[in-house]
């Protein structure tokens, strides 16, 4: 990563960048600027890892679910969507990923974590070609969480991952694995108002959005 020192390239995302992306198109008119995201991630991470994947084969499973083509990911509203699957009745669900886009998701986590929400690897336990970690999903609750006012507080959620590779050693399959009460139950701590139904109902932070 040396390389991209004092340039404009993003460092952990150079395939945002360079003659293949002359032609791009971005959705808000200009590639997205991850440096608050980076900043917190590198503050706070204590283990650096090398990465690879394969986009063409990749599949990513949540808690054993179906696995997802990126493709799929993309048609279900993206990765926010993605890991916030549930099958909990709608008047259960403080965060309905039937009804979020992949626009009003982004809108809703980034103005809850203002400076990102990062992913550290604590621990690898085999590997490869099966790879298996424990991660730590974390960042600061510095925005409201849709009638939920900030804590300021840190809010993360530990799991496990499965990361399997091809013949070339490139990530091709991903099984994630967590208890998934947590992350939501941090961010309603401070209570708050959500309508189920034709109700208004008070959500405690006992009450659980998604399996």
């Amino acid at each position: 990563m040396e390389q991209f020192k004092g340039s404009d390239v993003d460092k952990y995302r150079s395939f945002m960048s360079g003659e293949g992306e002359n032609t791009t198109t971005w959705k808000y008119g200009a590639p997205p600027n991850y440096d608050a995201v980076n900043k917190l991630f590198e503050e706070g991470r204590t283990k650096i890892w090398p990465k690879a994947v394969d986009v063409t084969k990749l599949t990513v499973s949540v808690n054993g679910r179906k696995p997802l083509t990126v493709e799929d990911i993309a048609n279900i509203g993206g990765g926010y969507n993605m890991f916030l699957q549930t099958s909990f009745p709608e008047q259960l669900k403080l965060y309905d990923p039937n009804e979020e886009t992949a626009d009003t998701a982004q809108k809703i986590f980034t103005t809850t974590f203002t400076r990102g929400f990062v992913l550290e690897v604590l621990e690898v336990y085999s590997g490869p070609p099966v790879i298996v970690y424990k991660f730590r999903h974390w960042g600061y609750m510095e925005g409201p969480f849709k009638s939920h006012q900030p804590t300021k507080e840190l809010v993360e959620f530990f799991g496990v991952s499965v990361f399997k590779l091809d013949e070339h050693f490139k990530i091709a399959k991903i099984e994630f694995f967590y208890n998934s009460g947590e992350l939501l139950t941090d961010l309603t701590k401070g209570g708050g108002a959500t309508t189920a139904g034709n109700s208004t109902t008070d959500i405690g932070s006992s009450r659980c959005p998604f399996s």
